[in-house]
């Protein structure tokens, strides 16, 4: 695997080996021992799948200590603009963001470490997304920042008038209302 540093210290874009031929491709799309000498040692302990359609925005989203996650994820279906930001207090990147696009072609895939909001938003008709976190879920300790931000100034690649949100993330603090629980 290749792993490109992002503009951000922490996130980073991991692109497999990919073996194509007649019958197919094949690619390895984990290995615990490559990716702990080539981005961090850590140990997933859970996997998630989504299905949603054009236009459905989820985010920017994370855990709270002591709870807090990092996320490895990718596109298995269609496309999606995947974006990190950095909310951690006292970064020099405090408030910017990185991103990426994820697909099924491309089988690239986004690392988001803790102190990072999450989100993505669907490009495609249809998609299916899988991460894996290094920490369970715990609902107690959800937190999130709004999606559109005006300060973040994050471009979606979505029409405002085609996101599609849940009512939760619909309604979170923006960045400058947000007290964060992550330090540098």
């Amino acid at each position: 695997m290749e792993v490109k540093k992002t503009k951000i210290d922490g996130p980073v874009i991991i692109e497999p080996r990919l073996f194509n031929d007649a019958r197919g491709y094949f690619f390895e799309s984990f290995s615990q021992r490559e990716f702990e000498e080539k981005v961090t040692k850590t140990v997933f302990v859970q996997d998630n799948e989504s299905k949603s359609s054009y236009g459905v925005l989820r985010g920017l989203h994370f855990q709270k200590p002591p709870f807090t996650q990092s996320k490895l994820v990718r596109c298995v279906k269609g496309a999606v603009l995947d974006v990190a930001v950095d909310i951690r207090k006292g970064s020099p990147t405090y408030g910017q963001w990185v991103s990426c696009i994820l697909t099924e072609d491309n089988h690239t895939q986004f690392f988001i470490p803790k102190g990072f909001a999450h989100g993505f938003s669907v490009l495609s008709e249809e998609v299916i997304f899988q991460y894996k976190c290094d920490e369970f879920y715990a609902p107690q300790s959800e937190g999130a920042i709004a999606w559109d931000d005006p300060d973040l100034n994050i471009d979606w690649m979505v029409p405002a008038d085609r996101v599609i949100l849940s009512a939760k993330d619909a309604n979170h603090p923006r960045l400058k209302d947000f007290e964060s629980p992550f330090e540098y």
